[in-house]
């Protein structure tokens, strides 16, 4: 005899949009929803040293290999394209069910790995634009999107501090590789330094993904009624409701870009996704520059990260209360004050102040990101959620390039003065395009369901078995 299947419901509410009960995610995947949110932490932790430890491993390469600034640099932009621009496509294909997300982590694993496989074993330029950046950054723009996206789905009614969480392990996960590139990494050591690293996110992002698994579309937790969170009346549910109200219905990806509201989140990331990139690849190189020494430079992209990465997980807890437009705005003028901060101490030799705006960085130059991320569904909603956030954070790649190769170019013409000066001006820009932001089909006041409660049970129905009307 076999065990009986769990059922589920459909409830509809008066927008339209459905909820889908009775599964526990024991029934659905035999353990708590919770691995749903410390595999995706533990694997986005093992791939931040891509991003964050570039500045620090930059240097040895250039000097091993005879590389310039300018390629150095062009290759993290190139991995940064790579990395933001497979979002979409890959959302698309899970959404479809073409690519399940122990599939596309595990494809995530290999190709991270092979990245720093490659610049370990050679220093031809157009091999390490191959293997590291095409390869390296398709590998961990899965780990990225499929673990940001896998939280919201198991987390529906409260994503907000989660998604941080989650997203701030991309951050300060890179933390001890700062410090170890800055200490010890040398010609003579090169090789078996970054091999050990490829194989610990081969190894660690593989183990994660094979345990992943995507809850059925529309699945809501069982032990919150869905029509009682619309109302604000569940458990702690009331404040995040208020400032956070839910999408009115599931928007497909071109419904959403009709809206206006998906494309002007996409440009909003490319201003300051440029300027987030460039924070993170040159205060070690303005850090030196400045006469700060190794160890200093290294602290403040140490600091830099996990105040990044922290950062994430804050602004996810605050944006549940206090709203996460509010929040976004906010954290994107803290980005701007900050430009111009490091800019002022590096140039006055202050290192107290240095050390401040540092930490003023790494809090703007990454806590906007879980504030999209969590968003995105709120506008459009869940189901398509893979492929909508997969086209905001494909912005990326445009942004990375001009915080990568391009700033490089800057700092040519004008010097870290002028490129900071014009980084602090471009955040603020995208501070007030924030300010534009407005959720597609909700009306001034509460919604019909909101006010009333109703809803509609569609089918109970075996947890195998298809949805009916």
């Amino acid at each position: 005899m076999t065990a009986a299947q769990p059922t589920y419901q459909e409830i509809v509410d008066d927008n339209g949009r459905t909820y889908r009960i009775g599964e526990s995610p024991r029934d659905l995947m035999g353990r708590s929803r919770s691995w749903m949110v410390w595999l995706p932490w533990i694997a986005m932790m093992a791939v931040s040293v891509f991003e964050y430890g570039w500045g620090a491993v930059e240097g040895t390469l250039e000097e091993k290999y005879g590389w310039s600034l300018s390629d150095a640099f062009w290759l993290a932009s190139i991995w940064a394209v790579f990395q933001a621009g497979v979002a979409f496509p890959a959302g698309r294909l899970r959404e479809k069910n073409i690519v399940s997300a122990k599939t596309a982590m595990l494809l995530g694993a290999l190709f991270s790995g092979i990245g720093y496989f490659t610049i370990a074993h050679s220093g031809n330029l157009v091999l390490a634009f191959i293997g590291y950046s095409v390869l390296g950054g398709t590998g961990a723009g899965l780990v990225y999107a499929t673990c940001i996206n896998m939280v919201g789905k198991w987390y529906p009614e409260k994503r907000g501090a989660r998604t941080g969480f989650v997203n701030g392990g991309f951050a300060y996960g890179s933390v001890p590789f700062i410090y170890l590139f800055s200490a010890f990494l040398g010609h003579e050591n090169l090789t078996i330094t970054l091999d050990g690293i490829g194989l610990y996110m081969l190894v660690v992002v593989g183990i994660c993904g094979f345990l992943f698994r995507d809850p059925p579309k529309n699945w809501w937790p069982a032990e919150v009624d869905p029509i009682a969170w619309l109302k604000g009346k569940a458990a702690g549910s009331a404040k995040s409701l208020e400032k956070n109200p839910p999408a009115v219905r599931q928007f497909t990806p071109m419904e959403a870009i009709r809206t206006g509201m998906l494309p002007l989140m996409w440009v909003t990331l490319i201003v300051i996704g440029g300027v987030s990139l460039f924070g993170i690849n040159f205060q070690v190189p303005f850090a030196e520059e400045s006469h700060f020494g190794a160890f200093v430079a290294a602290s403040s992209a140490g600091i830099l990260a996990i105040v990044n990465g922290v950062g994430r997980g804050l602004v996810g807890w605050a944006s549940d209360r206090i709203g996460r437009k509010a929040t976004l705005f906010w954290v994107l003028v803290i980005a701007a004050v900050a430009q111009f901060g490091v800019m002022w101490s590096g140039n006055t030799h202050s290192l107290f102040w240095f050390m401040v705006f540092a930490v003023l960085t790494g809090f703007g130059s990454g806590a906007f990101y879980p504030l999209f991320a969590a968003l995105v569904p709120d506008y459009f909603g869940e189901n398509h959620n893979a492929t909508n956030y997969g086209i905001v954070y494909s912005a990326k790649l445009i942004g990375g390039v001009g915080g990568g190769g391009l700033a490089a170019g800057v700092i040519a013409a004008w010097g870290y003065t002028g490129a900071y000066i014009l980084a602090g001006c471009i955040a603020l820009l995208s501070a007030l395009m924030v300010l534009f932001l407005r959720q597609p089909g909700r009306r001034s006041g509460p919604t019909a369901s909101e006010q009333s409660g109703a809803g509609v049970i569609a089918q109970t129905s075996p947890a195998t078995g298809t949805a009916g009307n």
